[in-house]
């Protein structure tokens, strides 16, 4: 099979790390491709990158001169903006059968089913690919890639998976070969958001249940450390050190989270249950979004909570 030519559609913060991924070690024909709705970002990008990669102008260019195309957009709303631009381009071609389209995206699983059937009804394959990770993962290419869709269209973007952009793939088929429903991706992605979601909730409350407790956070950080270091060790960090509420752009964005834990609701009450321990994260990320605005991260959940105990919510 020959090498495809590559672009990439939307850099934000998962975005960057994986288009440099890719840039440098996929199989890729060319230079990858870049296009964003801000074109500086793209060009500033592909500074970085230098000759691994070109910026394409507009979507149209991005697709035409493309036969894999990766999305990774913040949420359904922004995908189903791409996807309709791309339907709609009167200078692309009816017959789409060459192309397959990779959404990274979290999106809710029935925006990825929508997805694949409007592609497929121009003969385009499509795969719904979220990844677990931060920024940092996505940049060291340690993201974990959630693949689901028909084989032949996983097939293809397989090759950019482990070693390039992910430390591990975590194909939904298990190895049967059959086609798999793409909204399964989505599930695992939101479901799996939840309890990190969650655990950055349950860790706020802890360190500041030992700073109001007078055992201080010192001991429950060197704890944390031992028994699970990491990601949740990284967000005690951020938390204790003030980074939550002094950083200009959020690593995970408050709008972002509570658009997650929406989704992770609506496929619980579709299940006939409750997730409760949701509702009380998307509570604190309320108090987040009333104190910082869009620019609020996740982890100033613990400066909800530092407020909700009768503090500051700076810690410093």
């Amino acid at each position: 099979m020959s090498s495809p030519r590559v672009a990439w559609v939307g850099l934000g913060n998962i975005g960057r790390g994986m288009s440099l991924n890719i840039a440098e070690r996929g199989p890729q024909s060319g230079p990858l491709l870049l296009y964003n709705r801000t074109t500086s970002r793209a060009t500033t990008h592909a500074t970085k990158l230098g000759q691994k990669s070109a910026v394409a102008d507009t979507l149209t260019e991005a697709v035409s001169r493309s036969d894999l195309i990766f999305t990774c957009v913040g949420d359904d709303a922004a995908l189903d903006a791409i996807v309709a631009a791309i339907l709609d381009d009167k200078a692309l071609p009816q017959d789409l059968s060459s192309k397959t389209f990779v959404d990274c995206s979290t999106v809710h699983p029935d925006t990825s089913r929508k997805t694949e059937a409007l592609f497929a009804a121009r003969g385009a394959g499509f795969v719904a690919c979220p990844v677990f990770g931060a920024p940092n993962m996505a940049d060291a290419g340690q993201l974990i890639v959630v693949p689901a869709g028909k084989q032949a269209a996983i097939e293809k973007a397989r090759p950019f998976f482990d070693g390039v952009v992910a430390k591990k793939t975590i194909d939904l088929s298990g190895g049967s070969g059959e086609d798999i429903d793409v909204g399964r991706a989505s599930m695992l992605k939101v479901l799996g958001n939840t309890f990190i979601l969650n655990t950055v909730g349950v860790l706020a409350e802890s360190l500041v249940a030992a700073e109001a407790s007078g055992l201080g956070v010192g001991p429950l950080k060197e704890w944390l450390g031992l028994f699970a270091p990491g990601p949740f060790a990284n967000y005690a960090e951020r938390m204790t050190s003030g980074d939550y509420y002094t950083r200009e752009e959020p690593l995970f964005a408050v709008d972002l989270a509570r658009k997650d834990l929406r989704h992770a609701s609506g496929i619980a009450k579709e299940g006939g249950m409750t997730m409760r321990n949701v509702e009380v994260t998307d509570s604190l990320l309320r108090d987040v979004k009333e104190e910082k605005g869009e620019k609020g991260d996740i982890a100033a959940v613990y400066g909800a909570v530092r407020k909700g105990a009768g503090m500051e919510f700076g810690n410093q």
